[in-house]
């Protein structure tokens, strides 16, 4: 099985990379400090206690619904391989999505259901990837606690570099499904792998077997550093300012393609996808050190999926860009 994700790759670190969604104007210079300061020589609390109580202070909820994880490609393994110990044969996903939950539904023998309310694992993402849009299915009806209905998990890894709209389900639901956290994005440190979710508000049956399937230190101190900083009210007021920058950022790169005749699809995250007028030589935007998101893995063929990123970055962007139109126009006889 191939998995395809942005970022660097075989042929090393672009220097203007468009193609993961970090957040563009980090690293968070508080969370990068933390992380720096962390010691890296003794083993983390295995409980993480103090991590938990944090977290679920910054959430509001109980510490014993804080489910640490090793990133959220780990926990996605894991609560499917636990659906599928629990019985489940068939999980559903978007039409566009992260190619990981696809991938752990094979792995674990779950087959993909027809519509949300044949699953026995449903996902969820809001803000969406790679449309960073809001999700367009209602969750099954009923009581998501009651036997029989299916696990939900709600992806929020976007939800802090969200710059518009607010999430469409109300606390109620929230709190009949699983949330899953990554803020490694929004903190601009995709380096540092360390997640957790926040589980239903009623134990769901299959809590134990989450629990179970854990390794021992899921989280290495590095990454317990980072979500202890992810929980303070400082980051929290960076983030804030974070936003109202990438607002603007995404203004001017959205105008930048449609000058350059791509066609934007509306999102109300920190990146977009955009059809370009013609196809992309991907290998020629890498040798100008340019790197897009192919969309074709996450359900978008024909796309590209862009972080928002820095002005100097557009202006490298937008100069590939317009080399590659002019290298492609038809030339006259003389």
């Amino acid at each position: 099985m191939t998995r395809e994700h942005g970022g660097p790759d075989a042929a090393g670190v672009a220097r203007w990379d468009f193609s993961t969604n970090g957040n563009g104007c980090g690293p968070c210079p508080m969370a990068l400090a933390a992380v720096q300061r962390a010691d890296p020589c003794r083993y983390p609390d295995p409980a993480y206690t103090q991590l938990c109580a944090a977290l679920a202070a910054f959430h509001g909820v109980a510490p014993s619904r804080i489910v640490p994880a090793a990133s959220a490609s780990e926990f996605i393994v894991r609560i499917t391989s636990a659906v599928a110990r629990a019985g489940g044969r068939q999980a559903w996903r978007p039409p566009q999505a992260y190619g990981d939950y696809a991938q752990a539904a094979r792995a674990c023998g779950l087959q993909a259901a027809d519509s949300p309310w044949q699953a026995d694992l449903l996902w969820l993402c809001e803000p969406s990837s790679p449309l960073g849009a809001s999700e367009p299915v209602s969750l099954p009806p009923g009581d998501l606690a009651a036997a029989g209905q299916p696990v939900v998990v709600l992806d929020r890894a976007y939800e802090p570099l969200r710059l518009a709209g607010t999430c469409t389900l109300a606390e109620p639901a929230l709190d009949g499904l699983w949330q899953l956290w990554s803020p490694n994005k929004a903190l601009g440190l995709t380096g540092i792998r360390g997640a957790y979710a926040i589980a239903p508000m009623h134990p769901p049956a299959i809590l134990a077997t989450v629990a179970a399937l854990a390794p021992s230190w899921p989280l290495g101190a590095h990454a317990v550093a980072l979500l202890q900083a992810w929980a303070q009210p400082d980051t929290q007021q960076w983030l804030v300012q974070c936003r109202e920058q990438l607002r603007e950022w995404k203004a001017t790169q959205t105008a930048m393609l449609h000058a350059l005749g791509w066609t934007c699809l509306p999102g109300d995250a920190s990146f977009l996808c955009a059809r370009p007028p013609a196809p992309q030589d991907a290998a020629a935007l890498g040798a100008r050190g340019l790197k897009l998101r192919d969309a074709a893995s996450l359900g978008l063929p024909g796309h590209w999926r862009l972080n928002v990123m820095p002005p100097e970055a557009q202006e490298a962007l937008r100069a590939a860009l317009e080399s590659t139109v002019a290298a492609s126009a038809p030339r006259g006889l003389g």
